[in-house]
């Protein structure tokens, strides 16, 4: 994690994993759970960089792998999964259908196959991975909390993580309290803003549009209640950020040499968007989570920054 002056966030670089992503945390815990019980292929539904990594990590184990992921995913993340010896089969239509998809075919399958539908968004061992995430922060801080923590949030394995891991943290007596947790979404893509600022919750009604944000395009995440939860328990908030604030932070990231795909400039806009309405100041520590390499989406990261001025 990036140290930085005096009113500037700690970047936690959170794709220098195997596979380019924080999704590796979950992945590493939930596949060793499932082989250590007999399974030996799995399915997963992906906008990508859990694809890669359930791909990646199945690899690794001898696992035969099935993903099921968005006709719109960036190539580079497809090709990635290709990489892996797994099998592709792309869906049409919004990122629900991908999971729509593979649990039909888990579903069809049971009589004949030992295909294990492995979803990052259902297997609760993937938390007990990502809560590795506020342990890692605890460590490189010097093992004190910081007092926010911002992460960019699709179906909430990274908040939920954090949540977790800060909470035993502090039950163990290691911090005396928890860190302030922030979601950040596209506001085209934002239920958990929406139920969120509503007071709610459940779901909220809110349009959903295309955003360059694709790795949080989720409409219906399954753990929103949870989510919901988490950031009140924390104290902290949902932020919903416009697409041209998540296109002029990319193009600042990368001009400061952090390369990472548009998901990750969410976060990166969300600080700023909340140092400006003085929900945070900058006198506190805020850690700021960048979760997928610009080299997953290397020409759409490049047409963005291009696009800016």
């Amino acid at each position: 994690m990036g140290c930085s002056p005096l009113g500037r966030p700690l970047f936690k670089l959170d794709f220098l994993n195997p596979t380019g992503s924080f999704k590796d945390r979950g992945t590493a815990v939930m596949l060793s759970y499932l082989r250590d019980r007999g399974v030996t292929a799995v399915l997963e539904d992906s906008s990508g960089n859990g694809g890669a990594s359930v791909a990646g990590y199945g690899a690794a184990g001898g696992m035969g792998v099935t993903i099921f992921a968005p006709s719109s995913t960036s190539p580079s993340k497809i090709d990635q999964v290709r990489a892996y010896g797994a099998t592709v089969e792309l869906v049409e239509g919004p990122r629900e259908e991908s999971q729509h998809a593979a649990i039909r075919r888990s579903e069809s399958s049971r009589s004949g196959s030992d295909a294990f539908y492995a979803s990052h968004n259902w297997q609760a061992f993937f938390l007990q991975g990502t809560k590795t995430l506020a342990y890692e922060i605890w460590e490189d801080l010097g093992f004190r909390a910081p007092d926010n923590v911002i992460v960019p949030v699709g179906a909430g394995s990274s908040l939920l993580g954090c949540w977790l891991g800060f909470r035993e943290l502090a039950s163990a007596g290691q911090i005396s309290t928890p860190p302030r947790l922030f979601a950040a979404q596209p506001l085209n893509c934002s239920p958990v803003d929406a139920a969120f600022s509503a007071g709610s919750d459940g779901p909220v009604a809110r349009p959903v549009s295309p955003t360059i944000a694709e790795g949080t395009s989720i409409a219906r995440p399954l753990r929103l209640p949870q989510m919901l939860h988490a950031l009140r328990d924390s104290g902290g908030r949902s932020v919903a950020v416009p697409e041209a604030d998540i296109a002029r932070a990319l193009h600042d990231l990368c001009a400061g040499g952090l390369f990472v795909e548009p998901t990750s400039a969410t976060t990166a806009a969300a600080y700023s968007s909340l140092l400006a309405s003085t929900a945070i100041t900058p006198s506190e520590t805020t850690v700021v989570l960048l979760t997928g390499s610009g080299l997953k989406a290397a020409a759409a990261v490049a047409d963005v920054v291009a696009a800016v001025y």
